[in-house]
């Protein structure tokens, strides 16, 4: 696609000024005649049998009108599917409540509904609930060990999966190397915190056998499929629409149990039935991320080239595998090259359930998780080579004219120049001058700590050859254009970007196009918004499709004009002939002639103008980048603040540089979130001790940095936009480049830079000052 004045502008989002001034319409503001009220009853306990539940004065509480547990709900319902399991994997698929036990500490066990919700929630209070309490698991690698409580006693065992594989000579290239760096880094739990908490409203229509569902969910096609799947009832008696949705980061890919349940109560008793989640819920129900603890070892030669590696990782699942939970620590392994062209690999990987609540996708996904062991081990082989971490980086680069380079992974990627997004990176941050006040300062002996960090990374995204994507672009008779895509979006602004693709494809005012998605019973299939698909995958859609129509409008204009559609040029909305410039026909009149009777169209001409593309790429998207984060640590207190951050970015094709921006700084402000603040914390009987914001740290805009952006440029093959996604490229860049500022800053005082760990709080670094300050005395 040419990049001209509309794609490739930066354009303010046409969504926004509906949604910051309140305009906006979230499921929570759905209001319907009848409604009944939902309430959850959740675990206190991370694993216990459950003796006896007594409903009987919860049922006679005023208001309430029906109650459903764990028992009742399995003879009508099936648990939650995972999708594509690992072949011999161990499934321990959720039900919407405990049957027999409860398995982490926020797990439904009784739900209710009410007359209002404040009646609902007061009667939880009054359902006794007996438990038998049970020993916790909540390490991953402890839960593998003999003799562990096992979670789901049908299993005989708490690993889901395990996945080992080598591929080249990893034992000869240790035994010739010239040196063997060692690592073991935690990928700490983090929540996921939407802005908008989960909530849904279901609607049985008895009448016609329809179920609608209201739902704060990404991918709206999914969920249909899998109530339809969970209930027993026909796909295509089940709508759900996406309205405005708050944010998702992932966690709202999942179907929940409280979708089953209102849907449940709803066909029960024959009303509408709403559910809201309470923050302290969503920090115990919805989705955790990240949750890896991983083993490294590198051998390089003596120049910094890596020439084997080996990883062992154990993945923390939760106490569930709700829909891809097992599949996200799978993406860690296929990204295990980065942008290095590292020839010798070994790997294991480990699916531990344990008692906690089930890990899945988190803005990133398993890729930053590759990242960040990837970038932790680039600095540790230049720190023991006593090499610039770019000396290090640029010695292992694969060349921009390999592409397309298939990695020992066996992962394809499809276009890159990573040595060029580092160069840029450099001189953007002016690195040399950084170093030498890094250098300075030391010499002054100055109370803050001056350190650089650096990452150089490329991800897996536009999730496409087996999850492909549909549009439909419709043209109206008065030559407006409604667009229809099964993408679903949570504020990236795809109404904005799909807008600008069509405007320039159709010569029509951004103004008089409507993007529609998010409702089941009026968007073609599509897998949602997930893994940085929307514009490359569903952009692309609709791109062919509003292509489709414009050579369907040049057909009929000329016929109009009485030439050969060959003949006919289009520009400014109006359809005319080169050599005849008077002969001409706008694109309201083509518009408007489109849904004339069949005599006046052309006789292969099928009435309207109308077009459905289904886009099935053959790979993969590959974006890539390089950061640098400069930070100073206070070497009395332990306190790291990032002081500035550089970034250069390379997703593609760019259609609106100013999302991409704003994806770009809410992406490294979650990145520099797990680095310094936020870490989901469990106590050793599975307890969450954060449990709330008053305990889980989340930076607000005064503790982020500015950031210096730019961009690089290298489309992809793979789609005619040539875009890559952008969505996650600033989380996945962030997490290491901050924590190698981090240990960079420390090195002078004498600590190993692999003792640093996530979250670095304060405490955390001063600890490893002073453990530092006593070796050396």
């Amino acid at each position: 696609m040419v990049i001209s004045k509309l794609v490739g502008a930066r354009i303010k989002r046409k969504e926004d000024p509906r949604l910051i001034t309140g305009g906006g319409t979230y499921t929570d503001d759905v209001r319907l005649p009848g409604m009944l009220y939902m309430a959850v009853l959740r675990s206190p306990h991370a694993h216990a049998r459950i003796k006896r539940i007594d409903l009987g004065k919860a049922l006679s509480h005023p208001g309430v009108v029906a109650a459903l547990t764990g028992e009742e709900v399995k003879q009508v319902c099936d648990p939650i599917p995972a999708l594509g399991p690992i072949e011999g994997m161990k499934l321990a698929l959720r039900p919407p409540l405990a049957v027999g036990k409860v398995t982490h500490v926020g797990e439904g066990v009784v739900a209710l509904v009410a007359e209002s919700r404040y009646q609902a929630r007061d009667a939880l209070d009054l359902v006794e609930v007996e438990y038998e309490p049970l020993p916790a698991n909540v390490d991953p690698e402890r839960a593998m060990r003999r003799g562990a409580p096992v979670i789901h006693e049908h299993l005989k065992t708490n690993l889901a999966y395990s996945i080992k594989q080598s591929v080249g000579d990893v034992e000869g290239a240790f035994q010739r190397a010239a040196g063997t760096v060692k690592a073991r880094l935690v990928e700490q739990r983090l929540i996921p915190l939407a802005m908008e908490c989960r909530a849904v409203v279901a609607h049985y229509e008895p009448g016609p056998g329809t179920l609608t569902i209201w739902n704060t969910t990404q991918n709206p096609h999914v969920l249909r499929g899998f109530l339809a799947s969970m209930l027993h009832l026909p796909e295509n008696r089940i709508r759900v629409i996406a309205p405005d949705v708050g944010g998702g980061f992932g966690s709202k890919i999942d179907t929940y149990p409280e979708e089953a349940l209102a849907a449940l109560f709803s066909i029960r008793l024959g009303r509408p039935v709403k559910w809201a989640e309470e923050r302290m819920e969503n920090f115990q129900a919805t989705i955790h991320g990240r949750g890896q603890l991983q083993e490294i070892e590198v051998a390089y030669d003596q120049d910094g080239g890596i020439t084997a590696l080996r990883v062992r990782i154990w993945a923390d699942l939760g106490a569930y595998c709700q829909t891809f939970t097992h599949a996200i620590p799978t993406l860690t392994l296929t990204m295990l090259n980065g942008p290095y062209k590292i020839p010798n690999l070994a790997w294991e990987l480990y699916g531990v359930y344990t008692n906690k609540t089930p890990t899945d996708a988190y803005r990133g996904a398993g890729r930053p998780e590759a990242t960040y062991l990837l970038e932790r081990a680039l600095d540790l082989v230049a720190h023991r080579l006593g090499r610039d971490p770019t000396e290090v980086r640029r010695r292992n680069f694969i060349p921009k004219d390999a592409f397309p380079y298939k990695t020992a992974v066996g992962t394809v990627y499809d276009s890159g120049d990573y040595e060029g997004a580092l160069d840029k990176v450099l001189r953007l941050a002016n690195y040399t001058a950084l170093r030498r006040e890094q250098q300075e300062r030391l010499q002054r002996g100055d109370r803050k700590l001056l350190g650089i960090g650096l990452s150089t990374f490329v991800e897996i995204c536009g999730f496409a050859p087996n999850m492909p994507d549909n549009a439909t672009v419709r043209v109206e008779p008065t030559g407006s254009v409604t667009v229809f895509t099964g993408t679903s979006p949570h504020g990236q602004g795809e109404e904005t970007a799909f807008a600008q693709i069509v405007a320039e494809e159709l010569g029509v005012p951004m103004e008089d196009i409507t993007v529609v998605h998010g409702d089941t019973l009026t968007t073609p299939q599509g897998y949602g918004t997930l893994g940085s698909r929307t514009l490359p995958v569903g952009g692309t859609a609709v791109y062919q499709a509003a292509k489709t129509v414009k050579e369907k409008a040049v057909q009929l204009a000329a016929h109009l004009l009485k030439v050969t559609p060959d003949k006919v040029s289009y520009e400014g909305g109006r359809f005319f002939v080169e050599d005849i410039p008077d002969r001409k026909v706008s694109w309201k009149e083509v518009a408007e002639k489109a849904y004339s009777p069949p005599p006046e169209l052309p006789a292969d001409f099928e009435p309207g103008l109308l077009a459905t593309v289904y886009f099935k790429p053959s790979n993969f998207t590959f974006p890539f980048g390089a950061h640098i984060a400069v930070v100073e640590v206070d070497r009395e207190t332990g306190d790291v603040q990032v002081v500035n951050y550089f970034a250069v970015d390379d997703c593609g094709h760019r259609i609106n540089p100013l999302l991409v921006e704003g994806q770009l700084h809410g992406g490294i402000a979650q990145g520099i979130a797990q680095d310094l603040y936020e870490e989901v914390v469990y106590d050793q009987n599975g307890q969450l001790l954060t449990n709330s914001l008053m305990n889980y740290a989340v930076p607000n805009p005064a503790m982020l940095p500015s950031y210096t952006l730019e961009a690089s440029v290298t489309p992809t093959p793979v789609n005619p936009l040539g875009a890559k996604g952008v969505g996650e490229l600033g989380t996945i860049g962030a997490t290491p480049a901050v924590v190698n500022a981090v240990a960079d800053a420390l090195k002078p005082l004498g600590v190993d830079p692999a003792q640093v760990q996530m979250a670095c709080t304060p405490e955390r670094v001063w600890r490893l000052i002073q453990q530092a300050q006593r070796r050396r005395r």
